[in-house]
């Protein structure tokens, strides 16, 4: 990831991953955790807004990181699984505004990351989807936040679909704020 905090008080936190669409790796996961502390903790930040470096804004999990965790065993897969939901758990608790700034896809913990964040702004050509059922995933660490955003009727329809939509369905369903 990088940081930089304009004179304004405006962070910018910039997933930076473009050749893998930003898909979230173990050391990604750590690096954000460390980031919505440090930005929490920092008194001259007034707002954090949370991109992706490229055409995608998260792609969601790195396939190779989860891979990994399917070969791992039960307290390996638990304690990452417990780093992500730490690290969504601490942006959800940023005590500074979080503005999602969504210019391409956002993909499983993509729209999980959408989901934490207080306003959500996406490009009309900005694609989202729970796509991890198909491969036989449920996306039980974001779902918490993806039903608290969208509601538990249309976040069942969404996660049982696997279909991606488009920057105006999400709006529609409380993901994107603006477009």
């Amino acid at each position: 990831i990088t940081l930089i905090t304009d004179k304004r008080g405006v962070a910018t936190l910039t997933m930076n991953r473009p050749e893998k669409h930003n898909a979230m790796s173990g050391q990604m996961i750590d690096e954000l955790t460390q980031a919505a502390a440090r930005l929490d903790a920092d008194a001259a930040v007034r707002v954090v807004v949370i991109t992706g470096q490229g055409r995608s804004f998260c792609a969601g999990g790195d396939l190779a990181w989860m891979k990994a965790q399917m070969a791992a065993d039960s307290a390996t897969r638990a304690a990452e699984a417990r780093k992500l939901a730490d690290m969504l758990g601490a942006l959800n608790a940023l005590s500074k505004p979080l503005i999602a700034r969504v210019q391409g896809a956002a993909f499983g913990g993509g729209v999980g990351l959408c989901c934490v964040s207080d306003k959500v702004f996406a490009v009309n050509s900005a694609m989202f989807g729970l796509t991890e059922t198909k491969l036989g995933l449920i996306p039980a660490i974001i779902g918490p936040y993806v039903v608290a955003r969208m509601g538990g009727g249309n976040a069942r329809q969404v996660f049982m679909s696997s279909r991606p939509f488009d920057a105006v369905d999400a709006q529609r369903l409380g993901i994107v704020s603006n477009l």
